[in-house]
Order: C-alpha cells, then sequence, then structure tokens
C-alpha cells in the first residue's frame, strides 16, 4: 500500500458548488475509484485550497490512472469538477492536482 496526498487550489467563486458536487458523489465515481485500487479517499478544504489523501492498495499505479481517466462516467465527473479547480504553478507536468511527498507517518 501507498499514501498519497495531493493539493489544488479551489477558484473562490466555485467553493459552493464544489462542496454541493461532493455532498452525493455518483456511485460509478465511487465503484471506479475502489476499482482502481484506491482505498481511504478524502478531501480537504481550507483557505479556497483542496487536499486529497488516499492509499493505493494495487500493483500497477500508472494502469489504474488510466483505467480512471478513459472511464466515461469519470470524464463527465470531471467536466463538473474541474472547472472549479485552480491547479498550483509548482505541479510537475502531467498533473492536475499537484502531488505532494510524504514527510512522515504513523500508523
Amino acid at each position: 500500500m501507498k499514501r498519497y496526498g495531493s493539493i489544488i487550489n479551489l477558484n473562490p467563486d466555485k467553493v459552493a458548488e464544489y462542496k454541493k458536487l461532493h455532498e452525493k458523489v455518483p456511485e460509478a465515481i465511487e465503484k471506479l475509484i475502489y476499482d482502481c485500487n484506491i482505498r481511504n479517499y478524502s478531501i480537504y478544504f481550507k483557505d479556497n485550497m483542496l487536499f486529497s489523501y488516499f492509499e493505493y492498495v494495487g500493483s500497477d499505479y500508472e494502469a489504474d490512472m488510466k483505467k480512471m481517466e478513459q472511464n466515461e462516467d469519470n470524464k463527465k465527473w470531471w467536466e463538473l469538477c474541474k472547472p472549479c479547480q485552480l491547479p498550483l504553478e509548482s505541479r510537475r507536468p502531467g498533473e492536475w492536482w499537484a502531488e505532494m511527498d510524504e514527510v512522515w507517518h504513523q500508523d
């Protein structure tokens, strides 16, 4: 299992919209997340920033992320969510959410 933390800005004019979208995430999206070997997925909000945390339990992260990216239900979901988000300028090439480095963890 590998832990992932990532961060993105949220458009201040879209905070209510983004939170409303996440009051009831579509069942197809929740199933896809699970089928792509993601567990304990959480998104936190503070000062117009979103922080996500999840645990990846699969053996081929790249393949699972490609599966997620190519899923038609997910494409529609991202069409709703992405206009609310403002990626960090410091993100790595190819990232939307900027992946963070884990500094410390305690079980």
